[in-house]
């Protein structure tokens, strides 16, 4: 159940805003999946299911100021950070104007330096690391910002989780951790994972606080992410989701989950949750639900043609980005 943004002093243009990026996400990803099945591009790992604490979380934060540190599920946060679209296409098609890597990581680990997102790598859980390091630097600087870090629950398991947050813990930096728990590591289940009854109540060991939220709804993530970063302390926060998709393109979740269950985790889908408790409250109309529609629908066919008619990396930059060039030096 959706609570009330009223009750909380939300405004109703604010509540829509959350929709729209929620909306996004998940448009940009279905267009994502089209590409990937007519051969267009050659891997998806989708964010269907978890618009609802991205978005949310992402509007809790200071975006002038704060790093992201994103895990590759992240489309509706780097969206909400500043990616634009067409960033998005030119990495999935992984053209030269990529601005994550140039067109070298494949798709969704994303970096961008001018939006402040940390460039990911591919061993999972190692953001947490790099966050804790980021909010260090920053308050050796005496710099005011949060590092907000993101991963699954099946990643809470790596040893990086642990001594990130210890480091964390110990030195109180300003690092919010959100664990988007969509119940699967790939094929296996949190209660094959994960021995605790939480991931968040993990936090006691490191001497923060800990929170349990609803994923699919944008307004119980947007306060308790809010809260955390108001208190100016560390904090573990834990949006339980639910994956709508398989874990990726190369992944069939037919194989591990009975249709029963994917029929009532498509009922708990955020995107449509949220959209009905806005036309229940009288704030989505048929007429802006369309105009949104028909705007995304236009910037998403333009941002595609754009990357798949935009050029590949050429041979000579192979070197950009590994050594310092000309004003970097």
């Amino acid at each position: 159940m959706t609570i009330s943004h009223k009750e909380h002093g939300i405004s109703d243009e604010f509540v829509l805003k959350m929709y729209y990026g929620m909306l996004r996400a998940r448009r940009v990803d279905e267009r994502l999946w089209l590409l990937n099945r007519s051969g267009k591009i050659p891997f998806v790992i989708s964010c269907q299911g978890q618009e609802a604490a991205q978005i949310g979380a992402a509007l809790a934060l200071d975006l002038t100021k704060d790093y992201l540190a994103p895990y590759y599920r992240d489309l509706g946060l780097v969206l909400e950070a500043g990616m634009t679209v067409r960033d998005i296409m030119l990495n999935a098609f992984a053209k030269g104007e990529d601005p994550n890597s140039g067109g070298r990581q494949m798709q969704a680990h994303w970096g961008q330096k001018k939006n402040r997102i940390i460039t990911g790598s591919s061993p999972v859980t190692t953001q947490v690391v790099h966050a804790a390091g980021v909010a260090l630097a920053g308050k050796m600087k005496k710099q005011d910002f949060y590092t907000f870090v993101t991963l699954g629950e099946g990643s809470s398991n790596q040893g990086d989780f642990h001594e990130g947050l210890n480091f964390v813990g110990v030195h109180q930096l300003p690092v919010i951790t959100m664990v988007e728990n969509n119940q699967y590591a790939i094929s296996t289940h949190y209660d094959q994972q994960v021995a605790s009854a939480t991931v968040a109540q993990r936090s006691t060991s490191y001497n923060m606080h800990g929170e349990v939220v609803d994923g699919t709804d944008p307004i119980a993530v947007y306060l308790a992410v809010k809260s955390a970063r108001d208190s100016g302390k560390p904090a573990l926060i834990e949006a339980l989701c639910h994956r709508l998709t398989p874990h990726s393109s190369d992944d069939d979740h037919r194989i591990y989950r009975t249709d029963e269950e994917l029929n009532d985790d498509k009922a708990k889908d955020g995107v449509i949750l949220f959209e009905k408790y806005l036309v229940e409250n009288g704030l989505l109309t048929e007429e802006i639900k369309n105009d949104m529609e028909a705007k995304l629908k236009i910037e998403i066919n333009e941002a595609t043609k754009y990357a798949d008619e935009a050029p590949y990396a050429s041979l000579e930059d192979n070197l950009r980005y590994v050594y310092a060039e000309g004003e970097d030096k």
